[in-house]
């Protein structure tokens, strides 16, 4: 499993977990989960670190979100005139009507959803963050775009879980799957080794209210290996431009 080579990014590894960015819980493995659920069965995450100064801006922020306008209005518009084929006089039948409706209101949602597919995980902003204490892994704070332009921050407490993706239009995944190389059991040190059993938050998506909607949780198992799977509706898939990078 590959990692992703970023300048001025620690995706590797080799980056230690220190006991300080632990963040543990018991929870169930349900795929969703109501933002109330999981502020009530996940412990509050308390964020260590200082932003470094270093602040990503995505160049087709822009072209993205007039891209998602014209195809909401696109939608909106389609619905909107639809009703009209069925109260205008005319001398096409029902049944003509009710394609013409069907056809011009599925092109403009699949075009909807396809625009949403590609533009959803590109990442506008991101910001770094210096590891709390040493020995700790820096953080990073990606912000995307819902279809209806709301923004989702997803902070990321370990980069090394990113890693390069196969899906169209995104650069990164969070992984579904990690192994501790030895170099980097013996960097993190047996006192702050993995239990297995154990579940850690590797990332968390919060809403535009700042409420978290989603986590990215690891379950710790023999040897170093871990099984990812998600709770709630957390972004996984990042799209950034990496030669912009520092």
């Amino acid at each position: 499993m590959k990692t992703v080579a970023a300048v001025g990014l620690r995706l590797s590894y080799t980056t230690p977990i220190s006991s300080d960015k632990r963040h543990f819980s018991l929870t169930s493995r349900r795929p969703q989960a109501t933002a109330a659920a999981l502020a009530a069965e996940l412990p509050k995450i308390e964020h260590s670190g200082e932003e470094d100064g270093f602040v990503y801006q995505g160049p087709l922020t822009k072209p993205f979100r007039n891209l998602k306008l014209f195809s909401l209005a696109s939608i909106g518009l389609s619905a909107s005139l639809s009703p009209l084929l069925f109260v205008v006089e005319s001398s096409l039948p029902m049944s003509a009507r009710f394609a013409l409706a069907g056809i011009a209101v599925g092109t403009s949602g699949l075009s909807t959803s396809l625009i949403s597919w590609c533009a959803s995980p590109y990442v506008t902003t991101m910001h770094r963050f210096r590891p709390g204490r040493s020995g700790g892994a820096e953080e990073l704070e990606l912000t995307t775009q819902s279809l209806f332009l709301k923004p989702r921050v997803t902070r990321v407490f370990d980069p090394s879980f990113l890693i390069e993706t196969r899906r169209p239009l995104a650069r990164w995944e969070l992984a579904d799957k990690i192994r501790l190389t030895d170099c980097r059991k013996e960097a993190v040190g047996t006192n702050v080794h993995p239990q297995e059993g154990s579940e850690e938050t590797v990332a968390e998506t919060r809403d535009e209210k700042g409420e978290v909607i989603g986590r990215w949780i690891v379950k710790w198992g023999a040897d170093g290996e871990g099984q990812c799977h998600q709770m709630g509706s957390v972004k996984r898939y990042f799209n950034v431009h990496e030669e912009l990078l520092q």
